[in-house]
């Protein structure tokens, strides 16, 4: 346990030892204000008697407990017996050497720009994204002129003065893929969700990464080959699954290795927007080896332009989110140095669609 500890106490988030049996051990002075519990009626309690999440990760956590590892929940609700739940993160980690004893962070999200209220985003999400789609539409015609003019230019020049032309049009030509992946975050279509072999998504994906962005990486399989079939839209997840691949590579060295695991977890069930629970058994994890979300981006890494990496635009996994959320589905993120690993979380498929297989 943390005795005395001065950072232990000035934590500005709320912070749980947990020991073996699911016992808090001890609190600190943010989760007591959290959860409008004192100190006293918090440790030596039972945790899932004091500390409320909105899914099913008793489960999970008694794994993660038993294995020493970390789990990162995001988008869930958290609250006690005497106060109402809020938006947050929560993360589930070893406490260092000691023995058996976990530590739960929670981070609440009042400023979370992805806030869902009544099935609609929070309006001051959406006027965000209008803006930022308009904006792009119309940046996009100058910088086409631009480009064309600069290429023109080029065919009257010498190849030392080509390279400035050359630098205009592909910094032209990167402002156009940015301005392109802000329209599409806007412009999203309706998710058609059906039966879907995820097996069948994930190797067309693995495979288009293998020849392209991924050839410097070895992907390794390990499939669940009873799992059943999955309701969603066979093209978005894709788009999903390339998307995660592509953040994958990108942090991998050459040789660095890209594993798809895919289970089935009886008990995972969250919250959807209309309150309701909704049981999402179906698990594709993507894991890779490298470095590992920086610390300080890692709670709001599914965000509009949050990014770990110089020069990213910060829109791959904040499109990715969307997309899971829309379809039904839950996404989650656990990184540490060497090992980080995304887990996309689904629906079945209806029994009735299982023969209405189109993939």
């Amino acid at each position: 346990m943390i005795q005395g500890d001065v950072l232990w106490s000035s934590l500005p988030v709320p912070a749980l030892l947990v020991g073996p049996d699911d016992t808090i051990l001890q609190s600190n002075p943010a989760a007591e204000s959290f959860l409008n519990l004192s100190s006293k009626a918090l440790e030596g309690a039972a945790l899932w008697e004091k500390v409320m999440i909105d899914a099913e990760i008793e489960g999970p956590f008694a794994t993660a407990h038993l294995e020493r590892r970390s789990i990162f929940l995001n988008d869930v609700f958290v609250g006690s017996g005497m106060r109402a739940p809020s938006h947050c993160n929560v993360l589930f980690s070893p406490l260092g050497n000691v023995d058996d004893t976990m530590i739960l962070m929670i981070s609440p999200r009042e400023m979370a720009t992805r806030i869902v209220q009544n099935g609609q985003t929070h309006k001051a999400a959406r006027s965000a994204i209008g803006m930022a789609e308009m904006l792009a539409h119309e940046i996009k015609n100058p910088l086409a002129g631009i480009t064309g003019a600069a290429q023109l230019l080029s065919m009257e020049l010498s190849p030392e003065d080509q390279e400035l032309t050359d630098l205009i049009v592909a910094e032209s030509r990167r402002i156009v893929k940015l301005l392109e992946q802000v329209e599409q975050f806007g412009n999203l279509r309706p998710p058609l969700r059906k039966s879907v072999n995820i097996h069948d998504v994930l190797d067309r994906a693995r495979q288009s990464a293998a020849v392209g962005f991924g050839a410097h990486m070895y992907f390794i399989v390990d499939y669940d080959p009873s799992l059943p079939r999955a309701l969603a839209d066979s093209d978005q997840l894709q788009q999903v699954f390339l998307n995660l691949l592509k953040n994958a590579s990108e942090a991998g060295k050459e040789g660095g290795t890209i594993r798809l695991h895919t289970f089935y977890d009886a008990s995972l069930r969250v919250r959807q927007h209309d309150g309701t629970q909704a049981r999402l058994p179906l698990q594709v994890e993507i894991i890779d080896d490298g470095p590992g979300l920086p610390p300080d981006i890692a709670a709001d890494i599914f965000e509009p332009f949050v990014s770990g990496r110089e020069n990213g635009t910060g829109l791959g996994l904040a499109l990715v989110s969307k997309l899971i959320h829309d379809g039904g589905g839950w996404i989650s993120v656990d990184s540490v140095p060497g090992k980080t690993v995304f887990r996309v979380s689904l629906p079945l498929a209806p029994k009735s669609d299982d023969d209405d297989g189109e993939e």
